[in-house]
């Protein structure tokens, strides 16, 4: 198990790698696939289908809405635009809903908005960022606090760990845990700013910023984990798929990621100069 886990891992690593450095194409089409897996674990969660082997009207209605989503993303990104996705994919719900009563219920069609707003928008952070002033550098920084962080709680809570914050939602969690993966991330963070970001941008000096955003969106990312963890224990599930082999499905490893991305996206916009 854990040789399977190390080599999905490296791959997931080598594909993120070589997305995010690409950024355009490459990304919105990897983000646009990751987009439309998360969508469909998320509502298979959630109960919103009647037949686990088939995808009813609301469910294609928001595939049809990550597509339309993503497109506007790359030729686009008008947040006005963006904005008419979803609220024109809450209105073909609605319809869908109305027209085939008492066909689907409430529950199946508000669990498809959920989870587009959920996973599919929150992913198009990532190319977003990317895409923004300096993307190619502070893109990094979604990584660094999700990955980053989960990586520098888990070796402290193994070393360390010993007063359980959350014991019936994820009883391996440690309070030392948790602080050790925000001050992970946000070391790791100004290790790349120092190193990395300041050479770019003509000597500014942007490393603490730079730490301090790692920090602050490694809080985020423990929540995202954390809020994954809630809907799976919610619906007596112990993965979201099976797609990534001895990770579970998208949702599995990308909780924490998808949490992140909007947060690095706005902090980077508007406090780092970067424009």
């Amino acid at each position: 198990m854990f040789l399977t886990r190390l080599a999905s891992g490296i791959v997931l690593v080598i594909i993120a790698l070589a997305a995010l450095s690409f950024g355009g194409i490459p990304l919105a089409l990897i983000l646009w696939l990751i987009s439309l897996v998360a969508l469909r674990e998320l509502t298979r969660a959630l109960k919103a289908a009647d037949d686990e082997k088939k995808t009813n009207l609301p469910e294609l209605l928001g595939m049809a809405g990550v597509t339309a989503y993503y497109l506007c993303l790359y030729f686009s990104r008008d947040p006005g635009l963006l904005f008419l996705c979803v609220v024109g994919l809450f209105l073909l719900e609605m319809l869908a809903y109305v027209a085939a009563f008492p066909r689907y219920r409430w529950e199946q069609v508000s669990a498809v908005v959920f989870a587009f707003l959920y996973a599919p928008v929150m992913l198009s952070f990532l190319y977003l960022t990317r895409e923004s002033g300096y993307g190619i550098f502070t893109v990094w920084l979604i990584l660094i606090s999700s990955w980053g962080c989960d990586t520098c709680a888990y070796v402290t809570g193994m070393l360390i760990g010993r007063k359980k914050i959350f014991p019936v939602l994820s009883p391996k969690k440690s309070l030392e845990g948790c602080i050790g993966g925000v001050l992970g991330a946000a070391l790791l963070g100004w290790l790349y700013g120092h190193f990395f970001v300041e050479k770019a941008m003509e000597a500014r000096a942007v490393s603490w910023q730079i730490a301090a955003i790692c920090g602050a969106g490694a809080v985020m990312s423990m929540v995202g984990d954390l809020a994954a963890s809630a809907i799976k224990r919610n619906n007596n599930i112990k993965d979201y798929g099976k797609l990534i082999p001895g990770h579970g499905g998208i949702m599995d490893r990308f909780d924490s990621v998808i949490v992140t991305a909007p947060m690095i996206y706005f902090l980077t916009v508007y406090l780092l100069p970067v424009s």
